[in-house]
């Protein structure tokens, strides 16, 4: 489902943009129907309510939670079921934040990440997205939502956007509090400016030389770092957010005293942040993780040169922590499919 559709089912049914945002504000905060101070009877129309239990029952059936993995930090990693039997992963960040995915699968093909091993299946659909909050909100509180999950956002723009737009507007969650995360699709700079509701924006960086980039994100668009980073400063300008740069530590891959001189270089004097991730091992991923002791290492030194540096821990490493991981070890499982029908 598309949230433009779901708006047009209201408006048909006699809904006003009140009563519109309304459905919309309960639907995203997974609160019940009759929350708030006006109760639906005396605030919609008779036609509306009549149309509501079918809309609300479809609502309901886009997204359930299959399994539930906790982390010992606090995180909870969600796997959770479309209404087609297609699994996506969220995860509920410590202090209030929430991961969610964008598309089964992942067309980049990221040489670190395990989504993109079966390639794109398939497009996550804005109110599906949506429906990802709602069921993270059922357990607790979200206040940040970024879009770090399965799949590229770039890809599925549209329904990413129709979801950031809801968000930002009957979620109640701060714009600079929706993070948009990219390979860098040259689009998405031009595309967001023009959108009343304008995320921040993480860049995937991972390294400062051109011809590494493209080993280790093949089917990313061929923007040189130094593109990347002009093209994100000058969105980071227009729209007063620093650019969250990610950068996957990968021992002996891009950990080295030449990286970080690249980073020097290209990052000294712009608005932004620099996420430094130890890599989250993955199964039949050749690649290692720096020791802990490396990577404060990295963070210190960047510090010392000028470059505002942030050394994350990637939150649920205890419980299949690579994005991908639990979709592909449900695999073997099969999820049952969801036939949702109006009473």
């Amino acid at each position: 489902m598309r949230i433009h559709e779901l708006r047009r089912r209201m408006r048909d049914a006699g809904a006003g943009p009140l009563h519109e945002h309304r459905i919309l504000r309960l639907w995203s905060h997974a609160l019940p129907r009759d929350s708030g101070r006006r109760r639906p009877d005396t605030f919609f129309p008779s036609s509306l309510l009549a149309a509501l239990p079918a809309i609300e029952a479809e609502l309901a059936g886009l997204a359930r939670i299959h399994a539930v993995h906790p982390g010992a930090d606090g995180s909870e990693r969600l796997l959770v079921a479309l209404a087609d039997g297609q699994t996506v992963e969220s995860v509920l960040l410590p202090r209030d934040g929430l991961c969610v995915s964008s598309q089964v699968g992942c067309a980049v093909g990221c040489q670190f990440c395990m989504t993109g091993r079966d390639g794109l299946l398939r497009q996550v659909g804005s109110a599906e997205i949506v429906a990802q909050v709602a069921l993270a909100r059922a357990r607790r509180p979200v206040r940040k939502v970024v879009f770090m999950g399965m799949g590229e956002p770039a890809h599925n723009l549209d329904n990413v956007i129709e979801a950031i737009d809801l968000l930002g507007t009957a979620g109640d969650i701060g714009h600079k509090n929706l993070v948009f995360s990219t390979v860098g699709d040259p689009r998405v700079f031009e595309r967001l400016q023009q959108e009343r509701v304008r995320p921040a924006l993480a860049l995937s960086l991972h390294t400062t030389k051109a011809a590494l980039r493209r080993k280790l994100l093949p089917r990313a668009p061929n923007l040189t770092p130094e593109e990347l980073v002009t093209a994100g400063e000058r969105y980071a300008r227009a729209t007063g957010y620093p650019i969250q740069y990610q950068w996957t530590l990968l021992e002996g891959i891009n950990d080295g005293e030449d990286e970080l001189e690249g980073i020097v270089r290209l990052l000294a004097g712009k608005y932004g942040v620099l996420n430094l991730i130890p890599f989250n091992a993955v199964d039949g991923v050749p690649f290692g993780r720096p020791s802990w002791e490396r990577c404060k290492q990295i963070a210190r030194t960047l510090h010392e040169r000028g470059i505002l540096t942030k050394l994350r821990y990637s939150a649920g490493q205890d419980v299949d922590g690579g994005c991908g991981q639990l979709r592909a070890r449900a695999a073997q499982v099969p999820v049952p499919v969801l036939l949702h029908r109006a009473p």
